[in-house]
């Protein structure tokens, strides 16, 4: 496993970083115990960087691998925008993963300079327990050409987590070249870059060997956010990482994984998860909510809206 220094932070991380959103209750729902045996995978196998956010519901996992692992790299995310949410959430990641401080705390999907103004109060108390100690580096989760570049002039931001893949698949607002122009720029400029669905959700799975190249052929950047749901995967993905090379077993074997959103019979069809999906992939039809997959980048975040429970990712 390669390891990188995130930017200015001075943290080191592995290229891989495990993503818990898959094994979230948003997406794959995995009870602690099989969680863990997938993280363990992970962590065995040279990756020391975990990624989640306040609506993954995932501290437990990391709480659990922190007891043996005390080391490891964590980045969290929230959409707090003033001081009071944002003291909330950074208490409750302090208390559920058991550590006195976050190695990374983000500013969930910024949008824009405007999106970061409004997010002024939040970001600024961010800054003040970084001060503190309480927090390590600070930054922002984005889809948004715009916001990579609105960060890359900010120097109180440290650290960038934008989508960027083959096929460009997610960015919201520019073409997949327009974002690998704003990072380059924000790398460039000292930010601590780690790369966000790099298989587009899951759309470039058949093509993994060229979307995976693309990514590890891209020189500004020092780690990738991969979620992984079994350990097949982690081994998998180890191996064309460290090796360029993933055995035919677990080749097939990934290959073989197809995600999918599920809406439920019992959907009301109260329009919620369309006003929550940034990349247009939801719509209400004939009173229920409908799916365009083509658009869908399985990023589960649809579900944290739904009050019925009636949407996930499998």
């Amino acid at each position: 496993m390669r390891y990188f220094t995130l930017g200015k932070t001075g943290i080191v991380v592995s290229q891989i970083c495990f993503g818990t959103l898959t094994i979230s209750p948003l997406q794959r729902n995995m009870s602690l115990r099989d969680g863990l045996n997938v993280l363990d995978e992970a962590i065995d196998s040279g990756i020391n960087f975990i990624d989640t956010a306040d609506i993954y519901d995932t501290y437990h996992f990391i709480k659990a691998v922190l007891k043996r692992n005390k080391d490891l790299v964590i980045a969290t995310k929230s959409y707090a925008y003033d001081k009071m949410t944002a003291q909330s959430t950074l208490e409750r990641v302090l208390r559920e993963i058991g550590r006195d401080y976050v190695d990374i705390f983000l500013l969930h999907e910024q949008e824009s300079p405007l999106t970061l103004k409004g997010h002024e109060e939040a970001l600024n108390f961010f800054i003040k327990q970084k001060e503190n100690g309480y927090i390590r580096s600070v930054g922002i989760s984005t889809h948004f050409v715009k916001a990579v570049h609105a960060a890359s002039d900010m120097k109180e931001i440290d650290v960038i987590h934008p989508i960027l893949n083959l096929r460009g698949i997610g960015i919201v607002d520019g073409t997949r070249e327009d974002m690998e122009h704003a990072v380059a720029s924000a790398y460039m400029n000292g930010k601590g870059i780690y790369i966000m669905k790099a298989l587009g959700g899951g759309h470039l799975l058949k093509e993994i060997e060229a979307a995976y190249n693309y990514i590890l052929n891209f020189p500004f950047m020092h780690s990738v956010a991969i979620g992984m749901q079994r350990v097949e995967e982690v081994a998998a993905n180890v191996s064309y990482f460290t090796t360029g090379k993933v055995p035919d077993i677990l080749y097939n074997k990934l290959n073989n994984y197809k995600r999918e959103l599920i809406i439920q019979d019992w959907c009301q069809g109260c329009g919620s998860c369309t006003l929550r999906c940034r990349q247009g992939a939801l719509d209400v039809i004939k009173g229920k909510a409908a799916v365009d997959s083509s658009k869908c980048i399985l990023c589960g975040y649809c579900a944290s809206a739904c009050k019925e429970l009636a949407i996930k990712v499998i």
